[in-house]
């Protein structure tokens, strides 16, 4: 490898050397995101964006089967419909930006930009709903948002973001809490199926739990750092929000009611997650289900008298993998060393290589980027094997991960216990509670893990951390 193909390697450091470092490296040099004139914006460039897009695809399939239609909201939301709710005026507050002039004019009413859409959404949904045959109303929106935070990292937590919220409207609370754990269950089929990342799923504590919601359901992830990522929530609502906004239908009995209700939603965070459970020292690792470019095909013409023999065989191959996304770099201005690193860097599954020796034996050459193998493949073999390898590596990076995780999901039976986990190996923490969020909130002290969830199923009781008072078990953790 010369001096200048090493250029990318070297520009990025190492994940154990530096991992919040590392993960900004690999970011800006593979061109996913680049920082904005706007403090704690970002610029989703084409590579990054083509990454979403291919999320929104396969996520929106999912969210269309489950009943579910797409509709758009303003952005703008009144200050008078969003102070309707104080506890979830309170809970954003700090995050509101607001909008106060139109031009020179000042406004009557300020405007705020989103910070999640209930208020508006309900006020219409107060609009449409009369009779229970309105219901059940199932609407999810494509959006962006703005929340005004104070320490921002590219994906993971920055002041405007994209994102998918769904908000249904339902008859009675069995239906609500139906579609709540219905859509968490689907946000965790999509994780592990297309991102292979393996999530647990919980309820929120109170004092952790959505503003304004009855009850807040998360999909925890455990990131390459051993800190843990909330990767998207699902929220009953209750009739929390319906009773606010008065949103009731005329029900079967003739009795008039207040709907119920939730809200589920995940972000471009989910990219951030991607590039810290898959990447590696050499740069970002892609699932091939949502990587931009599944395989890139890259030429060695060797002499000039092989560019043609070379050329011939790239026009095959153009033709012999229409279901799969494919580039081929055929730039002549780079050397191949440069090229194999560029697109390891980005993290393209699969790499073809074929030069003139190649054509002779009939072969290509395939790499793997997740373990970084290579082999030899006939010419005929290379479409069936591609698709077989792009196969294997989604399923290796979901079990890679899995053990990863697996490994650093450990048991505490005290607060001493609990705080040298955390300190040294880190990951999740499984250990007792007892439901008092004064000791929830000593924890958090002392260790700066929170409990990231309670399990949808008790995994049996013991003695609190903290009061050693009776508890069921939950699962602690330090987050992003």
């Amino acid at each position: 490898m010369t001096k200048e193909e090493s250029k990318f390697v070297e520009a990025i450091v190492d994940k154990s050397e530096d991992y919040s470092r590392w993960y900004t490296d690999v970011i800006t040099k593979a061109q996913l995101a680049d920082y904005a004139p706007i403090k704690g914006c970002m610029v989703i460039r084409p590579f990054g964006y083509a990454l979403w897009e291919n999320m929104q695809v396969l996520l929106g399939k999912r969210i269309k089967e489950t009943g579910h239609k797409n509709a758009y909201f303003p952005i703008f939301v009144p200050e008078s419909l969003l102070e309707k709710e104080a506890e979830h005026v309170e809970g954003f507050a700090p995050e509101v930006a607001w909008v106060t002039h139109a031009g020179r004019e000042k406004l009557e009413e300020k405007l705020a930009i989103r910070p999640t859409s209930e208020a508006i959404i309900c006020s219409m949904y107060a609009k449409w709903i009369d009779s229970w045959r309105d219901l059940p109303v199932l609407i999810n929106q494509w959006a962006n948002v703005v929340r005004w935070e104070k320490v921002t990292r590219l994906f993971l937590r920055t002041t405007e973001f994209l994102w998918q919220e769904g908000h249904t409207a339902h008859r009675t609370e069995e239906e609500a809490e139906e579609e709540t754990l219905k859509m968490l269950n689907v946000y965790k089929d999509f994780a592990e199926t297309e991102l292979a990342i393996p999530v647990y799923i919980g309820q929120k504590t109170e004092k952790e739990k959505f503003a304004g919601a009855l009850r807040t359901y998360t999909l925890e992830a455990l990131m390459g750092d051993g800190k843990a990522l909330q990767a998207g929530t699902s929220h009953n609502l209750g009739q929390h929000f319906a009773r606010v906004f008065n949103i009731t239908f005329q029900d079967m009995d003739g009795e008039r009611k207040y709907v119920w209700q939730t809200s589920w939603g995940v972000s471009t965070r989910l990219i951030g997650a991607v590039i810290m459970v898959h990447g590696d020292d050499f740069g970002l690792v892609f699932p091939p289900k949502i990587a931009p470019t599944q395989l890139v095909i890259i030429p060695i013409f060797g002499k000039k008298e092989n560019e043609e023999i070379v050329s011939a065989k790239l026009s095959e191959l153009k033709e012999m993998f229409p279901d799969i996304r494919v580039e081929i770099d055929d730039r002549k201005e780079y050397t191949p060393g440069w090229k194999f690193n560029e697109w390891e860097l980005k993290g393209v599954p699969l790499r073809l290589e074929i030069g003139p020796k190649d054509i002779k034996k009939n072969q290509v050459v395939l790499f793997r980027r997740d373990n970084r193998v290579k082999e030899f493949v006939s010419f005929e073999d290379a479409p069936g094997r591609v698709r077989e390898l792009l196969g294997e590596i989604q399923k290796d990076l979901f079990n890679k991960a899995l053990r990863f995780r697996e490994e650093l999901t450990s048991d505490a039976k005290n607060l001493k216990g609990l705080e040298n986990i955390i300190s040294n190996k880190k990951g999740f923490v499984r250990a007792f509670w007892c439901g008092n969020p004064d000791c929830e909130a000593h924890v958090k002290e002392k260790t700066m893990a929170t409990i990231r969830f309670i399990p949808l199923t008790k995994e049996g009781t013991g003695k609190c951390v903290v009061c050693e008072k009776e508890g069921e078990r939950v699962y602690f953790a330090r987050s992003y």
